[in-house]
């Protein structure tokens, strides 16, 4: 029988059919593990090396030990009372798990990881522990325990930022969800028996983390055979699971009667009331019809001005860097005029960084009167994110007025999603804009390719690399214009 690991856990809460696939499957069907997989793995090592290098503290390392010495070796370290050990394996009844740290407080032990991310996620004034760390620190936390050797259920994370982040296991995750990380771990924890034992039967389900998956062509494969419901936009594997009994395709999803369905104010389905069921419900008529139109489902109001500006930025998240602010302008719909103009962190530095975010900037503040459009909030996050880092370059007042103002237009939550109908299965950018005929010049374009190139450009300096990443940001801000250009064509 499969022992539950850390990484199993990690992937449960992200795609439980993952776990399934990785236990089941035949390994022919996984697709080649992507430059930006094996990025982040030789980053993770990288930091961590780093990391312990720099420690403050003297460890016993047992990283480099083959499993079974390592734990035996661990065993005899914590009988023993050392301080800190490094690189130990535990292991309990089905459980197995190897921190990155087991540090010693009072009489027995505190698990801790180290991660090549931020040890919290969401915004600054509201960042909450990752659930798919605090599984994998509770796994952890959990043989301690079971070995009666735990201090505590507070483990600890060594993050990027070289802050130690404490999970408190215990703690109520807010006030919307007052449910403990710990209740969320066995949940996790009884998924994940389940499926070993073969007695929970998971489905694939399309959705964004499925394009870093080495399952992703297997699966989406079954899912077009299944005429899958999580192939429509933002109808995700719960709203899909909560359906799956009534209306198990797009085919049924378009052909149903709602009144059927819909209980006054609510519907049959759990997590799916009467204005969502509709929205799939159109949705799937759209993918269905023989002749699939985008639409708009209520008129929008656009800024006019003579000069348009296409905005879209690139972050290396792994060093924490925004090193390219890129802008294409046009005059009102001519695509002749375009002229593309990009702040590249040449010296990649909090100083390079300082001075493309000062030039980009320069840039919009010198044309006042130019509407401008990027997708999704990402650039207004990173720009309030760079303002609060270098405040001598404009104000937090300067950058809420830049995207408060009606000159500038997220076509993505302003438009895209809350106005339009397309007929897609998400709404990215690349999606959006293929479907309206564009092409990106590069064979494989993706945010997630562009930091794989920037590192090695970083590393190696090569200029036919930053040209690329430079090519794939005018790429993106062109498919912006080419989308509000189909926007504007809508019926």
């Amino acid at each position: 029988m499969p022992m539950i690991t850390a990484a199993m856990l990690y992937n449960a809460i992200a795609c439980p059919h993952r776990v399934t696939m990785d236990l089941f499957a035949d390994p022919r069907e996984r697709d080649p593990i992507s430059p930006f997989v094996r990025l982040l793995w030789e980053r993770g090592i990288v930091h961590e090396d780093n990391t312990m290098d720099g420690a403050s503290t003297s460890f016993l390392d047992l990283s480099g030990y083959p499993d079974r010495q390592k734990e035996l070796l661990t065993s005899e370290a914590m009988a023993r009372g050392e301080p800190l050990i490094y690189g130990g394996r535990i292991q309990v009844d089905d459980l197995i798990g190897e921190p990155d740290l087991l540090r010693r407080a009072g009489s027995g032990y505190i698990a801790g990881d180290i991660k090549s991310g931020a040890g919290e996620e969401g915004p600054e004034d509201l960042s909450r522990p990752k659930l798919t760390y605090a599984v994998q620190l509770a796994l952890y936390t959990d043989i301690l325990e079971r070995k009666r050797l735990s201090a505590g259920r507070t483990p600890f994370v060594w993050d990027i930022h070289g802050d130690e982040v404490i999970y408190d296991l215990d703690a109520p995750q807010g006030e919307r969800n007052p449910k403990s990380l710990w209740s969320e771990y066995q949940e996790c924890l009884a998924q994940a028996r389940r499926i070993i034992a073969g007695t929970e039967i998971t489905l694939p389900a399309y959705g964004a983390v499925c394009k870093l998956c080495h399952w992703h062509t297997a699966c989406l494969k079954r899912l077009e055979a299944a005429d899958d419901l999580t192939l429509l936009p933002e109808l995700g594997r719960t709203k899909r699971d909560a359906m799956l009994d009534r209306i198990p395709t797009i085919t049924g999803l378009s052909e149903i009667n709602l009144d059927r369905f819909v209980l006054g104010e609510r519907t049959v389905f759990p997590g799916v009331g009467p204005a969502s069921l509709l929205k799939f419900h159109e949705r799937a008529k759209l993918v269905k019809n023989a002749d699939p139109r985008p639409y708009l489902r209520e008129p929008i109001m656009l800024p006019v001005a003579d000069l348009e500006i296409f905005f879209d930025v690139e972050v290396d998240p792994l060093r924490d860097l925004c090193y390219l602010h890129g802008f294409v302008e046009r005059h009102r719909g001519d695509d002749a005029t375009n002229c593309y103009t990009a702040f590249f962190a040449d010296d990649p530095s909090a100083a390079g960084e300082e001075e493309a975010f000062r030039t980009a900037w320069r840039y919009v503040s010198d044309r006042p009167g130019a509407a401008i459009y990027f997708y999704s909030p990402y650039e207004r996050t990173i720009w309030r994110r760079l303002q609060r880092r270098y405040p001598a370059v404009c104000t937090e007042a300067e950058v809420d007025a830049l995207f408060g103002s009606p000159r500038t237009v997220d076509l993505y939550l302003d438009v895209v999603r809350s106005k339009t109908e397309w007929p897609t299965r998400d709404y990215s950018i690349k999606t959006l804009a293929r479907f309206l005929g564009f092409q990106w010049r590069d064979a494989s374009p993706s945010g997630t390719a562009s930091i794989e190139w920037f590192d090695r450009w970083f590393r190696k300096r090569d200029v036919a690399l930053k040209q690329r990443v430079l090519s794939y940001n005018e790429d993106d801000c062109v498919a912006t214009a080419v989308l509000l250009d189909g926007i504007r064509a809508l019926e």
